[in-house]
């Protein structure tokens, strides 16, 4: 039920703010964000969610401050490390991926990566506040930036193509 909550609202506010301003522009603007909006939808289901319902909740429990050690997982050994670090890194990929083609073709490499270290930054300071269970932690942020590094190599990698198919939505919506 919490979930819900959450997912209704990121409903109603796509279809009565984004939505509306998406598709006045083109049916490749309204494709695109709309993809990115779902994948950041998605990213705030693993990272953040149940959040509406946690708001009241927030300074009822003591803020874990953020481990500064990198990769301390790694060297002590602790709990699933490899798969955490597998798993940051494939959830900012399509970060890397969609967002400088959000961005009008003017996406750079430096814009991206910045954007990515900010939602990561944001995601680990906000989680410690929303549950006692979520701990922030610097590696998560140096993963997922890596992982913005890398779908930004493949948005470069698959640039024509992207384009491509992007000049066909908008050629193809402008002659109906």
């Amino acid at each position: 039920m919490k979930y819900l909550i959450d997912f209704m609202f990121l409903t109603l506010l796509y279809i009565c703010v984004f939505f509306r301003k998406w598709k006045r522009k083109s049916n490749d603007v309204l494709f695109v964000n709309t993809l990115m909006y779902i994948y950041l939808s998605f990213v705030l289901y693993f990272t953040l969610m149940p959040m509406i319902t946690s708001i009241p909740f927030i300074l009822n429990h003591s803020y874990a401050p953020m481990n500064l050690v990198p990769f301390i997982d790694v060297s002590k050994e602790r709990g699933d490390f490899l798969r955490q670090i597998i798993l940051n890194v494939i959830m900012t990929m399509p970060f890397g991926f969609l967002f400088p083609i959000t961005q009008n073709r003017k996406g750079s490499f430096s814009k991206t990566i910045l954007w990515v270290f900010l939602m990561s930054l944001g995601i680990e300071i906000l989680q410690p506040m929303i549950s006692d269970v979520r701990a922030s932690d610097i590696t998560d942020i140096i993963t997922n930036v890596m992982g913005g590094i890398i779908g930004y190599i493949f948005y470069v990698v698959f640039k024509p193509m992207i384009f491509w198919i992007l000049d066909y939505l908008k050629i193809k919506t402008s002659k109906i």
